[in-house]
């Protein structure tokens, strides 16, 4: 499995028990989506390798208490300590309106209600404060915030990303 076609659930976070059992904190709003789990990759030297759960639980609300088959000391679980843990993108829940994920939009058209399609989102900048699309207008990158209120609509159909941007900002780039 490759790590583009996966999303990053969370981390193994520390041990557990004597007999290998590890918590994982998972870096989700839905934690009880992830209960029953047949597996995750957990990242290996850069590599994503599947394990197996024999049993698993949640643990304080963020937390998924995991029993991986064949894991059964301390040394085991000390193994995979810090290591990221993913899931294929298709065990991503389905969201609809104007909720998405960021990966999801990646291509996608930029219009706004003003001024029409002026781009295609390149990326999503996630490290600042709020998060940015990248937009690319020809050789020109522009940074555009992701806020709730400039949001009119996701267009999956289309492929487009309606927004009402304030006059300015996008012409300062262009």
């Amino acid at each position: 499995m490759r790590k583009e076609d996966c999303f990053y659930l969370g981390k193994i976070a520390k041990k557990f028990s004597f007999k290998g059992e590890v918590l994982a904190y998972l870096d989700t709003d839905e934690p009880e989506l992830y209960e029953n789990l047949e597996s995750v990759f957990v990242e290996c030297n850069k590599h994503l390798v599947p394990f197996f759960i024999e049993k698993s639980s949640l643990h304080k609300n963020d937390f998924l208490r995991i029993r991986f088959e064949d894991m059964n000391t301390e040394e085991d679980a000390d193994a995979i300590m810090g290591n990221a843990i993913y899931l294929p993108l298709n065990m991503l829940p389905k969201l609809t309106g104007n909720k998405f994920y960021f990966h999801e939009v990646i291509g996608f058209e930029i219009e706004d209600q003003r001024l029409g399609v002026f781009g295609k989102i390149a990326a999503v900048n996630d490290t600042t404060a709020q998060p940015l699309f990248e937009v690319l207008n020809g050789e020109v990158e522009m940074l555009i915030p992701m806020i709730d209120h400039f949001l009119v609509k996701i267009d999956r159909d289309n492929k487009k990303v309606i927004m009402n941007l304030p006059e300015g900002l996008v012409e300062m780039y262009l």
